[in-house]
Order: structure tokens, then sequence, then C-alpha cells
């Protein structure tokens, strides 16, 4: 078998060449790992079986930098990912732009408010993209089930697809979508939103971009729609049209902490928005917790995934956030307010209490979360209902299927999500669901498989016969 060579530019290629139906496949490929990560028992030979995935080993440099030696293995074979991260340098108060709140269609730039006060909540962590990149480097080795190479895979792309391919899937079946807000300009962001233009499209109204530098997430929209160009220098913006790209257009605005009312815009929006994705290596929450869990804020309900921290001591959202949606629900309630499931939604139960900022400084225990591979139905029981003609609430003709908790087998019983009389299809439709990821190396070995077996179609990448 010849060893498949991918290059970073190689992964860029190849993944902006994604059409949606293939977006569709590669997540039913990745549900059904992650469903097998959390049903499965070593009785069952599976090789996603969740005893089969070590913990990831974190090595630590006098630099800052941190090295993550990932081993996984899938139904398809064996891989190891090494990746080297930058922590975001803590000592930097300023912010990094002048630029404030900007539509990115009317390009009404001419105000340059004055510098403010800056709190914890004044002031976004710089990006992916900022001068201190915390980008994951490295590659991902795959090896097939007899352990001969089968591929060699820069890491930097597929690290951010794989993680939004994950939490798009729960967006996917969202009833309200149309309002988005991302924070953070870099690699994840920038996955999780072409990825959502390419899903919901064109039920997406408002897109809403909060990141410290305003040309970072300048260029981000950029690349989205002319992704193959160098991004245009401030103020010079080509204003993507529909004869140049296929992704859907809706308003987008860029907000950034040097405007003279962050603080006001920065709470209409997340009160505003229907979905949430936080994407930064945050030190800090992204804003008060009050936003969120007052009466006004529990009205709608939203989808929020906080996939950018990924140590204890890091975190996006509020720890009160995450405590008030794992409360209890009352029958009777003085204000109306959207479901909660009285769980959050994880990729992993023992790496999210072990490393996730969020959940651990909420002091949630396994009782409290609720991995995604149990909500997820595999794709030949989903195939099967539609054969039968079985309506049910959930599936659609492609793509992830939701269905209902089961007990993990060989595990401790977690605690199934409770969305009161309206049933969980309800709370992970229109409720208010957190998904909180701090990455597999599954995710990893299995979207990586699918990518190279897609880059041996597409004759993308160089091939060494005989390695």
């Amino acid at each position: 078998m010849p060893l498949t060579v991918l290059s970073d530019s190689d992964v860029r290629n190849l993944l902006l060449g994604l059409t949606k139906e293939d977006i569709h496949d590669l997540q039913s490929s990745l549900a059904d790992a992650l469903h097998y990560y959390s049903t499965s028992t070593e009785e069952d030979h599976n090789g996603c079986c969740s005893t089969l995935q070590p913990l990831r080993t974190a090595l630590k440099r006098s630099d800052g930098q941190t090295t993550l030696f990932m081993p996984a293995s899938s139904n398809d074979g064996l891989g190891v990912k090494i990746v080297t991260l930058s922590e975001p340098d803590t000592k930097k108060n300023g912010v990094g732009s002048v630029r404030s709140l900007a539509s990115f269609d009317s390009l009404s730039l001419s105000q340059q408010p004055s510098p403010s006060s800056t709190t914890a909540f004044d002031v976004p962590p710089d990006s992916i993209a900022s001068s201190q990149s915390t980008t994951p480097k490295g590659s991902l080795t795959l090896l097939d089930r007899s352990g001969t190479p089968r591929a060699l895979i820069n890491a930097e792309e597929l690290t951010a697809f794989r993680t939004a391919l994950a939490s798009t899937m729960l967006f996917k079946k969202r009833t309200n979508v149309h309002d988005v807000v991302v924070f953070g300009a870099g690699k994840q962001a920038y996955w999780h939103i072409r990825l959502a233009l390419l899903l919901r499209g064109s039920e997406i109204h408002h897109l809403n971009i909060i990141n410290r530098s305003f040309e970072t997430a300048q260029h981000l929209i950029e690349r989205l729609y002319k992704p193959h160009d160098e991004p245009a220098v401030f103020p010079k913006l080509t204003v993507p049209t529909a004869d140049i790209t296929d992704l859907a257009r809706p308003k987008i605005q860029i907000l950034t902490p040097n405007h003279t009312e962050y603080e006001r815009l920065l709470k209409s929006t997340v009160r505003a928005s229907s979905v949430i994705f936080c994407t930064t290596p945050s030190l800090s929450p992204l804003f008060p917790a009050s936003y969120l869990t007052n009466t006004e804020g529990r009205k709608k309900g939203r989808y929020v995934a906080a996939i950018g921290s990924y140590k204890p001591h890091m975190v996006e959202l509020h720890p009160d956030i995450l405590r008030q949606n794992v409360a209890a629900e009352h029958k009777h309630h003085h204000h109306k307010h959207a479901r909660t499931g009285g769980a959050i939604i994880v990729d992993s139960v023992e790496a999210c209490l072990k490393e996730a900022g969020e959940v651990i400084q909420a002091g949630l225990g396994g009782h409290e979360v609720v991995e995604i591979g149990e909500l997820l139905m595999l794709k030949k029981e989903a195939d099967k209902q539609r054969k039968e003609s079985l309506e049910s609430e959930g599936m659609d003709r492609s793509g992830v299927e939701l269905g209902e908790a089961k007990k993990v087998k060989g595990q401790k019983k977690q605690k199934e999500p409770d969305a009161g009389d309206g049933g969980m299809m309800e709370w992970l439709q229109k409720g208010n669901v957190i998904y909180k990821s701090v990455g597999l190396g599954l995710m990893d070995v299995q979207v990586g498989m699918d990518l190279v077996r897609l880059a041996d179609d597409r004759g993308i990448g160089t091939r060494i016969e005989n390695f």
C-alpha cells in the first residue's frame, strides 16, 4: 500500500473542494465513530471503543509551548497526532485594532473611537491568527489495521476542520439559526463559519464576528468568499458578490473592543444570538454570565459551542452559565424561559472532567455531562428507519441523526438529559444547549482516514509507493 502525504496546502485544497453532500458524509462517518466511542465495550471488539482511546499526553516546555500527543484507534486503523500550541500572552493589555463596529456590506468605518477602560469582558483574547499564533502545528500519522503506514498529514487545517465538523452536528438540527455569533477569527472560527454557511447558509440572516483585531476578522471574511486569493489590505475590501461565491451571504458585522459602546453592543449581540461559537484559547469568560442567565437572557433558546479552551485554567463561558444549564427544571416558573436539558453535552466525559476549564470551574460531575455519541444514531439504523418509512423527529435525508440517549455500556450510568414535558428532542432543537469539546484523537483518526480516501480518489497529495 502506498503512503499518502498531504501537505497543509493539500489539506486546504481538499477541504475547500468539499460540497454540502461531502460534509454530510464526513459527519455521518464521524457520528458513527463517536457513537461507538460512547456505547461500545471491549467485548464488542470495536476499534472506536473508549477503552482503546488513551488520554492525550501533554508536554509543556519552558518557552510556554505545549506539545500534545494524541494516540487513537478507529475501525479503519490507528493513528497519532502530535501538535504544538502556544498559549495567549496574558501580559498584553492593549487592544489590537482602532476599528470598532463595521458591517462588511456598508463598510461605514469613519468613526475612530477613543480607547476606553478595559475589563475582563472588554477585551477578547487574541485570535488564533494573531501575532502570537496559538494554531496547533504538527502532523497526523495514520496506520491501517495491520499497522502498515497509510498517511502523513499536516494537522494545522485538519484540527480546526474536524472540531467544526463535530460541533456543527447539533447546529444542523437547530430550529433557529438566524443569528450566529462567533468569538475569534482564526482557523477554528473560519471552519465553523464555513461549515455553518454550507449546511444552513440560506437560514442565517446575521453573522457577527467578535474579535480583538478588525483586520484579522476582515481577512477571515475575505478568505471565506475568495479562499484562493491573498486578503486585501485595509481599507481596500473586496465585497463578495453572488457570481464569485457559492456560499450564502448573510449580513456580516465585525465588533472589536475599541468601540465606545462595546459593552452595550456585546450584550445586545449575545442576547440576539441563536447560535454562539466560542473559538478562542481564552483565560477568562468572553462575556458576563448574566447576558444569558438572567430572565431576559433565558427567554430565547440557543446553541452554544465552546471549543477553544482546552486546559483547566482556560474558560470561554462563565461557569455560572453551565451551572444554570444543569440545574433541575421546575414545573412552575414566574417567567417563561427556554428549556434546559439538565446536562452539558461533551465530546468525552473523561477528558472534559480532567481538561475542560468551564466544566471543572463549574464544579460539574459525571452525572451532569452527557457525551454527544450517546445522542447520535448510527447511520445504518437511520437508513433502516427510512427504508421502513418510519417518521422520526430529528431525521432528514442526509447527515447526522439524533436518537434517544442510552446508558453507556461498561461505564457508570450518565445522567440522561431531562428536557421536561417536551422531551429531549425538543431541547436539542429549540432549548438552551451547550456543547463543550477539548478534542479527541479518535476524531483526527476517523476524519483523517476519510480525507485520505477522498484525496486518493481526487488525485490530491503525494503518494510514495512501497513505503
